[in-house]
């Protein structure tokens, strides 16, 4: 049987998790799908029988699931399929002895435990499965041979599928990267699709096609000017000038594990330029880690500029960031509210002064993932917006578009004239 040359070892040995991650047509589905038939047909000419759980993170019918691609994997061996019984809505080995099972994790996750004798989990389009999900699922595969099996294409770095497979040093973990590339039957059809999105969506191109995670969300308020700012060379390295002020943007978190995360973005006013030097996020951390950051990182002497809210004291303490972080040594300015509509007043203030900032590639990663994924929150089912969503991006979004806000452009210098009278004594 031809499988791709890159997922052989993939395939080979033994293992307690085997997986691809990458872009889309590189064959990394249709080859696992095959190959949950193979164990399934090895499986019952050794007389052991069990199940071949696929799983997705989100399916409301068997029509969101894995079983055409099985079926369509079974019916390209001509030497495989004999040994099966397709229906439409099962598969299973002709002999019986092995079962298909198609389960959706975000709502099916606990009757999934209950399935006995799981031989084979493989989990498809695995980006978006929850830490909860992964938690649960690893104990219901308690067959000496058990094995975990996922394929995906990546989105975040902070995805729990990205932490558990790709950031793993487990050796009983075989896990490749494929692209369409590693496909030797990449079809015309979709080489011409791969080049219009080159062309036509370039902010999408390295996600769909090359694996990479996603940059921007499609419809997010920043895709545009985020993209022309890689294009144009802004997003890079941005250096310092030791002469000029930090100022320190503020999006005030709490204390607490369900606390809003508190947002810095680090700038400097230079000219007509602005340059984004750092960004930092942390959830239920008091202020004195914050401070802690901005020390440790040079911006001793930053400006701390803050949301109106920064003026507010504490209910018990009575103190509020704005005068505790005076009394830790910096300048404080506090940006009064700007009432209903604030929200969309920042993203306006952003777009207006985005072909001005310059970003540091490096340090505000995070915070660039932030914006490219900070969107409007839409009522489907009527057609309207319904404002930002106020998601894991909002609070970098919140304090990104405060330093906008809080942004001034030089004023021009005015040219003064003089009148010089000559002749008469009073010259």
């Amino acid at each position: 049987m031809k499988i791709p040359a890159k997922l052989v070892p993939v395939f080979t040995g033994k293992a307690d998790t085997r997986g691809a991650y990458g872009g889309r047509g590189s064959a990394k589905s249709r080859t696992f799908a095959k190959m949950t038939a193979v164990k399934a047909h090895k499986w019952a000419r050794a007389g052991e029988s069990g199940i071949i759980l696929c799983g997705r993170q989100f399916m409301n019918s068997l029509s969101d699931s894995s079983m055409e691609e099985v079926k369509h994997a079974i019916r390209e061996e001509p030497w495989l399929a004999p040994h099966f019984d397709i229906g439409e809505k099962y598969i299973r080995t002709a002999c019986g002895l092995i079962d298909y099972a198609f389960s959706g994790l975000d709502r099916n996750i606990d009757s999934v435990k209950s399935k006995s004798r799981i031989r084979l989990a493989w989990v498809d389009e695995a980006e978006p499965v929850t830490d909860e999900a992964w938690t649960k699922l690893d104990p219901t595969l308690r067959e000496h041979d058990s094995e975990l099996w996922v394929t995906w294409n990546p989105e975040s770095k902070n995805s729990p599928t990205h932490k558990r497979f790709r950031m793993s040093q487990d050796p009983a973990m075989k896990v490749v990267e494929m692209n369409w590339r590693d496909n030797p039957w990449f079809p015309e059809i979709l080489n011409r699709k791969r080049l219009r999105d080159m062309t036509e969506r370039p902010d999408q191109y390295d996600h769909i096609w090359e694996g990479g995670f996603k940059q921007v969300t499609e419809g997010a308020y920043f895709a545009e000017p985020l993209t022309k700012a890689r294009s144009e060379g802004r997003v890079g390295h941005v250096a310092a000038d030791p002469l000029m002020t930090y100022r320190a943007f503020w999006d005030i978190g709490g204390t607490g594990a369900k606390a809003d995360a508190c947002s810095i973005w680090v700038a400097q006013f230079i000219g007509r330029e602005v340059r984004v030097l750092d960004y930092y996020e942390a959830q239920g951390q008091p202020l004195a880690a914050h401070v802690g950051w901005l020390r440790g990182r040079g911006y001793d002497q930053a400006l701390c500029v803050l949301p109106h809210d920064g003026a507010q004291a504490d209910k018990v303490f009575a103190v509020s960031y704005e005068s505790a972080l005076r009394e830790a040594g910096f300048s404080v300015e506090v940006v009064p509210n700007q009432g209903r509509g604030a929200a969309s007043a920042r993203v306006e203030a952003a777009r207006r002064l985005f072909p001005s900032i310059w970003f540091d590639a490096t340090r505000c990663a995070g915070g660039l993932d932030a914006l490219g994924h900070y969107h409007e929150k839409r009522d489907e089912a009527r057609g309207i917006g319904l404002g930002p969503e106020h998601d894991w991006s909002s609070h970098a979004a919140d304090a990104f578009g405060l330093m906008c806000v809080a942004y001034e452009a030089p004023k021009p210098e005015r040219k003064t004239t003089r009148t010089v009278v000559q002749g008469g004594w009073m010259s």
